[in-house]
């Protein structure tokens, strides 16, 4: 065995885009859509709400997930997105498919169903949105809505994401 300076599960050809990124770190979100059995939702920590008249939330989401499926199925979307806490840490893994979430992600929480999808009854920050456009952008698809309504709670323990760990 050979004793050597270099981590031993380093890239030898990384990403430095992706380094970037995770470097910038946010807030994490839960953006769910659907009722029912027809609920979908997505962790998202890659999002900005773009300033103007309409005020715009604008989201990058696997092209792959359920989620964007279901928003870019039907013309006028909604959604609801969610501000996620440091005791949401769970959740946000269970809906990003990283944890086991016994009978689905849904089940791990209370809801409170409206018209623009399920929303966390205990979130403090979230929004209704209505989805304008969604584009392919790199490897995600950027999709851009309408803020339709918002409430703004206190961000005691905000859940936050950096270089791919939660922190508080």
């Amino acid at each position: 065995m050979t004793i050597h300076s270099e981590h031993p599960f380093l890239d030898p050809h990384p990403d430095h885009a992706r380094r970037l990124r995770g470097r910038l770190g946010g807030q994490v979100s839960l953006w769910t859509t659907g009722a029912g059995s027809d609920r979908v939702g997505l962790t998202v920590a890659s999002m900005l709400v773009v300033l103007g008249d309409p005020p715009l939330i604008v989201g990058l989401l696997d092209p792959d997930s359920d989620l964007a499926v279901a928003l870019t199925d039907d013309d006028g979307a909604r959604l609801v997105v969610q501000l996620l806490d440091w005791r949401h840490r769970d959740l946000a893994e269970q809906f990003a498919g990283q944890m086991p979430a016994p009978g689905g992600p849904f089940a791990q929480a209370t809801w409170v169903q409206g018209d623009a999808g399920p929303r966390l009854a205990d979130a403090r920050t979230w929004v209704e949105a209505t989805v304008l456009d969604a584009r392919e952008s790199g490897w995600s698809l950027e999709v851009r809505a309408r803020l339709d309504g918002l409430v703004i709670g206190d961000d005691d323990e905000p859940l936050l994401h950096r270089r791919g760990r939660y922190h508080h």
